[in-house]
């Protein structure tokens, strides 16, 4: 496997030589450039981690909560029909590409990785669409989307307290903010308005079962 560098064409070529195209089991609408094993994939990374300074590649996976949006999107089109969007911490941008296919204005994913931008980018073009890409921590910006979209965000305690407030914010502001969890311990009890769940299937590299139940919210402002 070849380092990982962040220059646009070797970050491109590390995509396409240790990924595949696979669709998510709750969302095969959507295709992504997947990894189908963890552990190589980790491997590969980590080799250049001193290097580059790069995180793990959470980009190459579809997790729970992801899934659970896009299948929520998908389902309620008229949610981002005609409107601005942001696909939020978007990782692989499953969401984003969703929210293309389903007609939006205009899509913008969010992402402080430098590899899941490149990701997003490959995935935007494999699905069609056209993606916005900010690799920027954008918390705290004013609001310009009619609707915000973010799963699985509740993880870390940090992570929770760092976006909670702006999330709450961007709907205090007007804006649709929709964010779907599979039961991670710093989900916030108060401001979610439950609007869906899903059952969906995940793999025991990535969780501890086979299977998690995730719960779509509404964030109230």
């Amino acid at each position: 496997m070849s380092p990982v560098s962040e220059t646009l064409e070797a970050a491109r070529a590390f995509i396409l030589a240790n990924t595949e195209i696979a669709s998510p089991p709750a969302c095969p609408e959507i295709r992504l450039w997947t990894a189908t094993e963890v552990t190589p994939l980790w491997e590969a990374t980590e080799a250049a981690l001193l290097r580059v300074n790069l995180p793990p590649p959470y980009w190459a996976f579809c997790w729970a909560g992801g899934q659970a949006l896009t299948r929520w999107v998908l389902d309620h089109p008229d949610l981002v029909r005609g409107k601005r969007v942001l696909d939020f911490a978007a990782g692989s941008g499953v969401t984003a590409m969703a929210a293309g296919l389903c007609g939006a204005t205009r899509v913008e994913a969010a992402e402080i990785d430098a590899m899941a931008c490149h990701a997003i980018a490959l995935n935007a073009e494999l699905n069609g669409v056209s993606v916005d890409v900010l690799k920027d921590d954008v918390v705290g910006s004013p609001c310009r989307w009619d609707v915000v979209v973010a799963g699985d965000v509740c993880y870390e305690a940090p992570m929770t307290a760092h976006i909670w407030p702006w999330l709450r914010q961007l709907a205090a502001d007007g804006a649709t903010v929709v964010m779907a969890d599979p039961g991670r311990a710093y989900l916030p009890r108060t401001g979610l308005l439950r609007v869906g769940s899903y059952t969906v299937q995940t793999s025991l590299d990535l969780e501890d079962r086979t299977q998690r139940e995730v719960t779509v919210f509404q964030i109230v402002g």
